[in-house]
């Protein structure tokens, strides 16, 4: 598999999300130092990006991509801010519609306190690239530092939430929400 760093650097209100070279290093040292780590998740409507040419079937798929899996560690101490790190496993395709090699797909990252307002977010983007012989590409995405301060040291992790997902159009959201689901009678 591929391993992409992704690099970003924001504020927002309470949160940051900042990208580190490190990723070995920083993994490391939050694995050796767990703590009760913020829930991350798939957003379900944003699970999945499907973009057809034309009505919804599977003939008319031109680039599609899952969210397959993601993990995240974490390491905090005292009152200083929680610092995660996030791994996501995505899968590509591109379908019989789908007339260029490189497409450019956009998923985020957020920071919520629990059940309540987004406190940061960040859009990344991730370039794949598809070959005749290879219409389904699987990338692996490190966000290694997601940092997200605490009013104290008494505030856990569990009090917040990471949520990730692809960008998608109101459309495509509708679409992912209504459970629909193509069969591709040529797979195996």
């Amino acid at each position: 598999m591929k391993k992409l760093l992704a690099t970003a650097l924001f504020a927002a209100a309470a949160a940051a999300l900042t990208g580190c070279a490190s990723s070995k290093k920083a993994r490391a040292a939050r694995e050796a130092n767990p703590a009760p780590c913020p829930n991350i998740l798939i957003l379900n409507e944003a699970s999945r990006f499907i973009e057809f040419d034309g009505e919804e079937s599977a003939d008319n798929i031109a680039y599609s991509g899952e969210m397959v899996d993601v993990t995240s560690t974490c390491r905090y101490y005292a009152d200083e801010p929680i610092e995660a790190g996030i791994t996501m496993d995505l899968a590509f395709g591109r379908g019989p519609k789908g007339e260029e090699d490189e497409k450019l797909f956009t998923y985020f990252v957020a920071v919520t306190r629990k059940d309540s307002e987004v406190i940061a977010k960040k859009e990344f983007q991730i370039p794949v690239k598809f070959s005749e012989d290879e219409p389904i590409q699987v990338e692996q995405v490190d966000i290694d530092k997601v940092e997200i301060p605490r009013a104290g040291e008494n505030i856990s992790g569990l009090n917040f939430e990471i949520i990730v997902g692809f960008s998608v159009t109101p459309k495509q959201a509708i679409f992912n929400r209504s459970g629909k689901s193509l069969k591709f009678p040529d797979l195996k």
